[in-house]
């Protein structure tokens, strides 16, 4: 599975505490959030969410790990865009039901609000949880089909209610499409991982070659 981490300005000091939670499971890891680096570019959760997006609607990943301060910021910048299904994640539990009954391939961590003593240790909880249980399988067992149904329906009316992301990409806010695009990697990864075809990469190419 490739998984990218997409840590914000608040929560940079935890991006290295996420990528050793997710390390030696068999998945390949992309860090395209903050580091800390010095001289690195400032991404706020509305820009992270942005990435995200794009990543996920372009198909250059298999899951998105973000988050900010207290989860709820990017939870609700991510799922402005279409396709998105996404889960507030602060502990084991919340992460073996999302992963069943919603089977999102989108996760927003609390990284700052009560991360305190063993934060670290929580956050490799999380990640057992969550890739110890099928996604999107249903729970409990006689409800399985039913919320299978529902999750279909809920991706039927993400397309119905939001603009194609193309026509988003083009038409977003500069101080939001600017700093993301332009952060180092991201379109990097985009090129290499989407489809010599992909109208959301092209998309994004003519953004920041245009304006």
């Amino acid at each position: 599975m490739r998984i990218v981490v997409l840590t914000e300005v608040s929560t940079l000091d935890k991006n290295k505490l996420v990528i050793a939670a997710l390390e030696n499971r068999g998945h390949e890891i992309f860090n395209l959030g903050m580091k800390g680096v010095e001289g690195e570019p400032e991404l706020t959760y509305i820009q992270t969410g942005f990435i995200s997006a794009v990543l996920l609607g372009a198909g250059c990943t298999d899951l998105v790990v973000g988050g900010c301060g207290t989860g709820q910021g990017f939870l609700n910048s991510v799922m402005q865009y279409p396709g998105i299904c996404c889960g507030l994640i602060e502990s084991p539990l919340d992460a073996w039901l999302f992963a069943q009954i919603n089977g999102g391939k989108c996760i927003s961590l609390v990284l700052n609000k009560d991360f305190g003593w063993a934060g670290d240790v929580n956050l490799k909880f999380i990640f057992d949880h969550f890739f110890s249980v099928e996604w999107g399988s249903g729970y409990p067992e006689h409800r399985k089909a039913s919320q299978q149904r529902s999750s279909a329906l809920l991706k039927d009316i993400s397309r119905f209610t939001h603009l194609p992301l193309p026509d988003i990409i083009v038409r977003m806010d500069e101080a939001v499409v600017r700093p993301a695009l332009a952060f180092p990697g991201v379109m990097d990864f985009v090129r290499k991982f989407a489809t010599p075809d992909c109208v959301i990469k092209a998309a994004c190419e003519a953004r920041i070659t245009t304006r």
